[in-house]
């Protein structure tokens, strides 16, 4: 079985922590490009200190991940295979040698991930938080995250990855991989440590924002994200509409509402608390995760409201 492969890393003033994905790109692939998006940090040139092949973007377009995924695969015209990493990413070295394993195993097979978790996930609820949403379910049907190994004729084929997309750009090339009739593999392995870095409220809030644009996006674009879209309006819009009318109007539909969100609380408090969470941190994480709903709701919003006057958001960062 032929083990080589080529690898592509993507960011925007990681600083360190690109050094550290590129060396551990480095250690294990064939050739590593990185993507910069801009950076103010010196990360271009630190790159091409270490012997990397640098692309800079031009900034008269806009920056999306995606974008910079597509340059990396073009400067890789005779690759068969492609490593996609986060600038915030360690890639894992056991991890290439069952990604290709997997890939020569499965013909179908477009694309594979495997587990992706946070460096540091006591440090704070907010990457703990992280951690959790990167628990993909296993499968070949599933929707990734940024890291990937993929078959690179199968993203070629498909015209790569939709460069105007600022969120939500790895589950459309999946949706559109899968169209084309190939398998998108989530397999128990891990792959990469990542960095998220989130200690306060208002950093996580915009990520959950950009979720929440994404969803609506992914809707459009695919009929895709439904229940994360329904949940969203349910507890972060229909039932505080409701509370709030019955605050004018009658009491007992207020407190109704209030019922319901308590028992939801509690529901996921218990389920927390079953995943090894002490009581205060389970409770902490109950609350973000409704608390997200909000935040979701009003990336949504953004969304549906940029698209109805024409225009496109800007790209939400949240580091």
């Amino acid at each position: 079985m032929d083990a080589s492969f080529d690898a592509v890393v993507i960011g925007r003033n990681e600083g360190a922590r690109l050094l550290r994905a590129l060396a551990a790109a480095q250690a294990v692939a064939r050739q590593v490009v990185y993507v910069d998006s801009g950076s103010t940090d010196g990360s271009a040139q630190a790159a091409r200190g270490m012997g990397v092949t640098v692309i800079e973007l031009d900034p008269a377009r806009p920056f999306t991940a995606a974008r910079g995924r597509n340059a990396g695969l073009a400067a890789l015209p005779e690759a068969e295979f492609v490593q996609f990493i986060d600038g915030d990413c360690l890639l894992e070295p056991g991890w290439p040698a069952r990604a290709l394993a997997h890939l020569h195993a499965n013909p179908r097979a477009g694309l594979v991930f495997g587990r992706q978790y946070e460096a540091a996930p006591d440090a704070s609820i907010y990457n703990w938080m992280t951690d959790w949403e990167w628990n993909k379910p296993l499968g070949p049907a599933t929707f990734c995250a940024g890291c990937l190994m993929v078959r690179a004729g199968a993203l070629r084929a498909i015209g790569g990855y939709n460069e105007s997309l600022i969120a939500g750009e790895d589950d459309d090339m999946c949706h559109r991989m899968q169209a084309a009739g190939w398998q998108t593999w989530c397999i128990d392995a891990p792959m990469t440590e990542h960095d998220a870095r989130l200690f306060a409220l208002a950093p996580w809030w915009r990520r959950s924002l950009r979720a929440g644009h994404s969803y609506a996006e992914l809707g459009v674009l695919h009929g895709a994200a439904a229940d994360q879209r329904r949940r969203a309006v349910l507890w972060g819009g229909v039932l505080p509409s409701v509370a709030a009318l019955g605050l004018l109007f009658w009491w007992p539909a207020t407190l109704a509402v209030a019922v319901v969100y308590a028992v939801s609380g509690i529901r996921q408090w218990r389920r927390f608390c079953t995943q090894g969470l002490g009581a205060r941190r389970a409770a902490q994480a109950s609350g973000l995760l409704m608390l997200s709903k909000f935040a979701e709701l009003t990336g949504m919003a953004s969304y549906w409201r940029a698209r109805a006057v024409g225009r496109r958001r800007k790209l939400i960062e949240y580091k």
